[in-house]
């Protein structure tokens, strides 16, 4: 694991417990599940580099762009989903023919010791939880991405 890659999972330890609430961003109060992203990238990388727009809570199953897969593919480098591992961000699809709609910070490794990753999310209805990338999940990962390095500090 990096040095950046340790730093983005010990942020998103910190949201454990945050209670989940649409479209919230703020550690300690509330977030969903891109607003633990947001949060991590704001507290590790720096400034978001652009605002999230306001959005459903049924976005993407009404919706007809890929916002949230193109937001990643804007500003982080994508990964095999495969490939991914602890600190970066997995992306999922409800189903395979929906949009993209949940984000994620996987927090562990496939091991041979055990088999399944896991990851930090906020989950609806409830709060930031750290769980298995079980098989429900793991058939509905679809991308995966890599958080860039931090941007050196500007006078």
């Amino acid at each position: 694991m990096t040095p950046l890659q340790a730093a983005i999972l010990a942020e998103a330890r910190e949201w454990l417990g945050v209670p989940y609430r649409h479209q919230a961003s703020l550690k300690g109060v509330a977030c969903d599940c891109l607003g633990l992203v947001r949060g991590v990238w704001r507290e590790v990388i720096g400034e978001e580099p652009e605002a999230a727009p306001a959005y459903r809570a049924d976005w993407a199953e009404t919706g007809t762009e890929e916002t949230l897969l193109a937001a990643a593919r804007r500003h982080m480098a994508e990964l095999d989903p495969q490939d991914a591992g602890p600190g970066d961000v997995v992306l999922f699809r409800v189903t395979p023919d929906a949009l993209v709609k949940h984000a994620a910070i996987l927090s562990a490794a496939a091991t041979t010791d055990e088999p399944q990753r896991r990851m930090i999310h906020a989950y609806w209805g409830r709060a930031c939880v750290e769980s298995w990338v079980g098989p429900w999940w793991s058939r509905r990962l679809s991308h995966a991405f890599a958080f860039p390095e931090p941007r050196p500090w500007r006078r």
